[in-house]
């Protein structure tokens, strides 16, 4: 079925490349106006234009999900823009540090989970409000595989992922009377620049590719086919759980 998002307001963090900039494309292109948030502002004006280019909308707001001052402008900016409304929020910003625990440095830890994990909340508490009283709403707060298995190295990461899925499942029975969804997607290991390590890797490259059933890296698109029915009116009734979607690595 043809998902429509047709006067939907979308908000997306981490939006100016990769499985980002991927969902952008797609809720545009199913109608959604949408607001694009990264720290980058020349990628999120690229990603605007192809939007445009294509007969969508889009507006770029520049900041650092991980500052709570930040967050308050731009929450006041997309008000200010979008007349107080917003439908869709999808928090996709992130980061992985790939080191054994005990090589890790405070700060590098404090990082990965600010940006993982807090950012999430500070745009929630920010952004939830301007959500309820429409009889409809979508949060999608991007998970990962590693939230359900992990590897050595990715203790923060899986850490930071791992907690997303609580912080859904309460916040799905928080929203759940003001027809809010909150879902999570875990992607498998796609071919984005959070893992352009792996990728350039020919030996890493061919270990990962040998746990994926299937024999392939996911490709952004579908995670971002997945999103946009999440945010479709069809899936109303998924909230409070998240989806996998990685080749079968996980199924193992």
């Amino acid at each position: 079925m043809t998902q429509t998002l047709l006067g939907k307001i979308a908000l997306i963090t981490g939006a100016s490349k990769g499985l980002g900039k991927a969902m952008a494309l797609a809720l545009a292109q199913a109608g959604a106006n949408i607001a694009l948030v990264s720290r980058d502002e020349a990628k999120l004006n690229a990603v605007a234009a192809e939007i445009r280019g294509s007969g969508g909308n889009a507006s770029v707001f520049v900041a650092d999900v991980t500052d709570e001052a930040q967050v308050a402008k731009l929450r006041a900016a997309v008000a200010a823009q979008f007349g107080g409304t917003l439908h869709i929020l999808i928090n996709n910003a992130g980061i992985n540090i790939r080191k054994p625990v005990t090589d890790f440095t405070l700060a590098e830890w404090n990082s990965v989970l600010t940006t993982n994990l807090t950012s999430v909340f500070l745009l929630c508490r920010a952004f939830v409000p301007m959500m309820k009283g429409r009889g409809y709403g979508r949060i999608i707060n991007l998970t990962s595989m590693m939230s359900h298995i992990s590897l050595p190295g990715r203790t923060a990461y899986s850490a930071s992922k791992t907690a997303l899925l609580g912080f859904n499942r309460a916040l799905a029975l928080e929203l759940a009377d003001e027809k809010i969804t909150v879902n999570g997607i875990s992607p498998g290991v796609c071919d984005t620049e959070i893992n352009t390590p792996l990728m350039q890797n020919p030996e890493l490259r061919a270990q990962f590719l040998s746990k994926i059933p299937v024999g392939r890296f996911g490709e952004p698109s579908e995670i971002a086919k997945l999103a946009l029915y999440l945010c479709s009116e069809d899936a109303g009734f998924i909230t409070g759980t998240d989806v996998v979607i990685d080749g079968g690595w996980t199924a193992q």
